[in-house]
Order: C-alpha cells, then sequence, then structure tokens
C-alpha cells in the first residue's frame, strides 16, 4: 500500500530503542489504570506476575523454564528485529480477500442484511468459520441453531454479527498447522477471544465502538501466534536446536508483541482508528482514560487464568488495575465467567 513502508519504519525507528535486548525495557502488554492503586498494590509487580503466569500456560512450562538463560536470546532478538523493521515477516498473515468489502460494508450504518450476507457468502471458507463460530458459546443466542449467514444476521444483529465475522477472519490464521503447535494455538485463541469480548462490553458500556475494539483484542493473540511461527523458522535457519527455548519465545513475544499487532493493521489496511486504539493501549499516557483494549486484556487475561486453573490473581486486586465502575466491572467480569463456562461444555 502506498506510504506504508515509510509509516511503519518511521513508527518501528521511534520505538525500536525499547524493543532491543540491550537498551531500556519495552512497552508493556499489560497496563494498569492510574491512580486507583492502594499504597500496598505494586501494579508493575502485579501484572509481571499475571503475564508471567499467562505465559506459563500458553507455553505450558514452568516458571523456572520460563526465566532460564539462553545463549540464543540476542541472535533471535536481531534476527526477528531486522525482519519486523524490513517488513520481512514470512509468517505474517496475508490480508483475508473479502476484507476490505466486509470492512466498508460493516462501517455503514445503513447496511443492510442482504448485501452483508452477500458478501460472507461470496467466500465459502468465510461463511464454514462463521457458522461455527456463531454456534459456539462464546457467540450463540440461547439454544437456537443457527443454521445460514441470513439467520446469524438475524439472530445476532449488526453489531452482534460484527463480531462474529472478526472471529471468523481471524480463526483459520490461529489454527494449529502441527501437533506440535496444538496446544498453543489452541490456549492463544481462547485468550484472544477472552480478550477481544472483554474490550467490546467494555468499549459499548462506555459508549465507544464496541467492534473496533474486539478485532484490535484478537490482534495480540494473533501477533503471539505470528511471532512463535517466525521464532520456529529463524531457529531452524540459525540454531542447531529443532525448537525454541520458553525463555527465548518469552522475550520475543514480549518485545514484538504490539509491532506485530501494527504491522498486522496496517497489513490489512485497517482503518486508522485500529491502529489508534493499539498505540494508546501500548502506551497510555499519564492520567488519560484506561482504554477498552488495557481492560480488556487484563480481565481477559485474569478470567481465562481462574477458568483454566492457573494462578491469576485476587479480584480485588484485578478491579483496582481497571478503570471501570463497580457496576461495569460486574457486568463484564459475570459475562466473561459465563462465557469461559459455557465454552467448556
Amino acid at each position: 500500500m502506498p506510504g506504508f513502508s515509510a509509516w511503519f519504519k518511521g513508527l518501528f525507528t521511534r520505538t525500536q530503542a525499547t524493543h532491543h535486548l540491550d537498551m531500556k525495557p519495552p512497552s508493556r502488554l499489560l497496563n494498569p489504570a492510574h491512580g486507583k492503586l492502594d499504597e500496598h498494590v505494586n501494579a508493575k509487580e502485579t501484572l509481571d506476575k499475571l503475564e508471567e503466569h499467562l505465559f506459563c500456560w500458553l507455553l505450558d512450562v514452568e516458571p523456572r523454564q520460563l526465566n532460564a538463560t539462553s545463549s540464543n536470546t540476542g541472535m533471535v532478538l536481531g534476527e526477528l528485529g531486522r525482519r519486523v523493521q524490513e517488513q520481512q515477516i514470512a509468517e505474517l498473515p496475508r490480508q483475508p480477500m473479502t476484507l476490505p468489502m466486509l470492512m466498508s460494508a460493516l462501517s455503514d450504518e445503513n447496511v443492510d442484511r442482504p448485501r452483508l450476507a452477500k458478501i460472507i457468502l461470496g467466500d465459502p471458507a468465510l461463511t464454514d468459520q462463521l457458522l461455527q463460530i456463531a454456534n459456539s458459546p462464546f457467540f450463540r443466542a440461547g439454544e437456537q441453531q443457527i443454521e445460514s449467514v441470513d439467520h446469524a444476521i438475524f439472530v445476532l444483529g449488526l453489531d452482534g454479527i460484527r463480531s462474529v465475522i472478526s472471529a471468523a477472519i481471524m480463526r483459520p490464521m490461529l489454527a494449529a498447522r502441527s501437533s506440535n503447535e496444538a496446544l498453543f494455538a489452541q490456549r492463544v485463541w481462547r485468550w484472544g477471544l477472552a480478550c477481544a469480548r472483554a474490550g467490546e462490553l467494555i468499549a459499548k458500556a462506555q459508549g465507544n465502538d464496541s467492534n473496533a475494539y474486539f478485532m484490535v483484542g484478537l490482534l495480540p493473540a494473533l501477533s503471539y501466534m505470528t511471532i512463535r511461527r517466525e521464532v520456529q523458522r529463524i531457529y531452524r535457519a540459525h540454531s542447531t536446536q529443532a525448537d525454541p527455548e520458553p525463555s527465548v519465545l518469552r522475550t520475543a513475544l514480549q518485545r514484538y508483541d504490539w509491532p506485530l499487532a501494527q504491522l498486522l493493521a496496517a497489513t490489512w489496511s485497517l482503518p486508522p482508528r485500529y491502529s489508534a486504539h493499539l498505540l494508546e493501549a501500548e502506551r497510555p499516557a499519564p492520567k488519560r482514560t484506561h482504554t477498552p483494549l488495557n481492560d480488556g486484556i487484563i480481565l481477559g487475561t485474569r478470567e481465562v487464568l481462574r477458568h483454566a486453573h492457573q494462578r491469576n490473581l485476587p479480584e480485588e486486586e484485578l478491579q483496582q488495575l481497571v478503570q471501570l465502575s463497580d457496576g461495569q466491572f460486574i457486568q463484564v467480569r459475570e459475562a466473561l465467567v459465563a462465557m469461559l463456562k459455557d465454552n467448556a461444555r
């Protein structure tokens, strides 16, 4: 796309010092709300622990494996950084063919059901994914089986179908390609859906564009899968080891999660507000309102870990780390708990 190369290189140049091993710490995935914590609660330490619990679960390892040192770390970060800067990520998912038409239709407040259904039905793979996801506990409204695209749009409404479409577009890219990545793929998809749904619900409660926050809420999960696959490629080309060490994967994910999410948004020509949402969540300005993406990732992460019987954090600390009213917090958390419970059946 015209101007993309210059824009992304400029973005990377402005932020690359924070993503190199020997420079200051990178930006954070989990950013706390400002000014709500009790004196005895250290927000950074609390969220660092939550992030460590997340990586232990996603990578299916113990903390000692996650924190081990590796001689491959510098090589992997250097090569991965070069590939990001030069836009040579071999595993970067291509823009789905129907995405531009769908984004145009979904941004039109006056779009009608027949037009939207026609676009979806023009892509048989998307149609199959959409029906599967519409009938999953994450999205299904009641006990009624959804049999067709038109039926899905009717039952879920235009707001509901927007999120289902976003999930249907992303799902194939997050599906496991081999038994080696099956568990990671399953868990990162579940985590991504929980974060996206939490962000969507928060945005809706606060009167924001809920559909935009659902899609950007899935981008960190897709960036995790992309990074994992790219690091695997780097190992095959530059290391005698067959698989990356968990500690190397953890560091790569921490360093390049936001840059990969931005690269995906730009490569897919998503509306500018999507990139703006990512930037606001990556580096929230002091004393500014916490974004639905920030709070959605924190809430989604905690609830997924809790539901999987993993170490997480107490509810009273969780509520201090997000910028939600008591009513919003209860409403969103209860919806997430119900969604995860139903999906386990």
